[in-house]
Parts: structure tokens; sequence; C-alpha cells
């Protein structure tokens, strides 16, 4: 009978967390559907009726994920962080930079997953610690900067991960204005220079870039950094 009633409220606790996760995926699809238009977001609107933000946050509040279903951690912790940083900016806004709001990345808390977290311990401490091998994150995690890599308009899902890391990925790496390159010579995004190890894991930047390039940069060119641009990803 113990036996009858353990599997019944372990059915009765995936159900629900099934709903739980499924719902925060599609609700999620549709804010980004809506407030998101070529990798900018509409903080105006959002800021004017932030009840769909508000009710996004508060389920993914009490969502626990497990690093055993890796892909919907991860797909869950992407949409959660940048639906996190849309509520930094959102909350203070207007503003023209993330930077310009005090304790932005490193003070402000959020409760995801269960865990009260601030946006640098979601990409470094849930993120990248418990995926190391996992560098195209970079291209999925938004800071609100237009230096970072654009914010799509849809939500990571757990059945679709694998596919729009890559796309991102891709794309980035193959635009002119997030990798420059003149002749042997190529301008980095600083993202690869604060986080050197995570994309020289096995070879150089320059082998990590190539492997998604349609035009291979040559192995030998002089690399550096361009500097990172934290101006706002707002729509015009």
């Amino acid at each position: 009978m113990k036996n009858i009633i353990f599997t019944l409220v372990f059915l009765i606790g995936a159900i629900s967390f099934s709903q739980d996760t499924d719902d925060f995926f599609a609700k999620s699809d549709a804010f980004f559907k809506k407030h998101v238009t070529n990798g900018r977001v509409d903080y105006k609107a959002i800021k004017n009726e932030a009840t769909a933000l508000n009710e996004l946050l508060d389920i993914a509040s009490g969502i626990n994920v497990s690093k055993s279903n890796p892909k919907t951690f991860q797909a869950f912790y992407i949409n959660a962080y940048n639906l996190a940083v849309i509520k930094g900016i959102v909350d203070n806004y207007p503003t023209k930079s993330p930077l310009d709001i005090k304790g932005f990345f490193d003070k402000t808390k959020y409760t995801l997953g269960g865990k009260t977290t601030t946006l640098n311990d979601l990409e470094n401490k849930i993120l990248r610690k418990n995926f190391p091998t996992e560098a195209r994150f970079h291209f999925a995690l938004v800071c609100a900067g237009l230096g970072c890599p654009p914010i799509i308009p849809e939500a990571y899902k757990p059945n679709t991960l694998e596919k729009q890391l890559k796309r991102q990925t891709t794309i980035a790496l193959n635009n002119p204005n997030f990798i420059k390159v003149k002749g042997k010579k190529v301008q980095l995004s600083q993202i690869f220079e604060w986080y050197k190890g995570d994309f020289t894991q096995n070879g150089s930047e320059i082998d990590y870039v190539n492997q998604y390039r349609k035009e291979k940069i040559p192995t030998g060119a002089k690399v550096s950094y361009y500097p990172y641009n934290w101006s706002l990803n707002i729509i015009q």
C-alpha cells in the first residue's frame, strides 16, 4: 500500500512539474514574440503593462529543475536569465544602459528555480559551473547591451535547445559587426576576452570561431578585442 501511495505522489508531482515547465516555456515564448523585434526589446511597452512579465517570473520562482535533465535545466535558466534582465531594466526604466543601474548584475536578486540568485551567479554558478564545456551560453544570455548577441523573439525550449544554440552561435560568429576580420587581423567581442577559458578548451579562440564560420579566419591571425557596447538594446 505504501508503495502505491508513494508511486501516486511521485506521478502527481511529475505531472505538476511538467505542467509548470510547459506553461513557463509556452508563456515565455509568447512574451518574447510580442516584445522582441530584430534583437531589441520594447521595454516601454513592457513597463506600461508588466503583468505578463511578473507572472512569468512568479512561475519561474516556483519551478525546480534538475541537472539530470540538462536540456530542460539549460533552457529554463537561459529564459529565466533573459527575463530577469528585462525585469531589471523595466524596474529602472527609462535608462540608457544596464551599467547605469547600480548592482544590476551582482546585487539585484531574483528568485528563480526555487533559489535566490543574482544575474552574475545565475550565469556563472548555475549555468557555466554546471556545464563548463558549453560556451554557446554566451550567444543566448543577453545582458541588455547592444554588445551582446541579439535576443531572439522566442523562448529556448528543451526539444529545440541544441538547434537554437547552434543557430545563434552561427549567426553571431558570421556577423561582421561581431567578428571583425581585416586581412590577418581579427577583432573579437570582449566576451572572448572575459571568458577566454570557455572558448579555448579545445584549441584557440580562432579554432572555436572557425567551427561556425563560413569564411574561415586564418589560423595565425592576430587577435584583439574591441570595446563592448553597453548601450541599451531598446526598440527605437
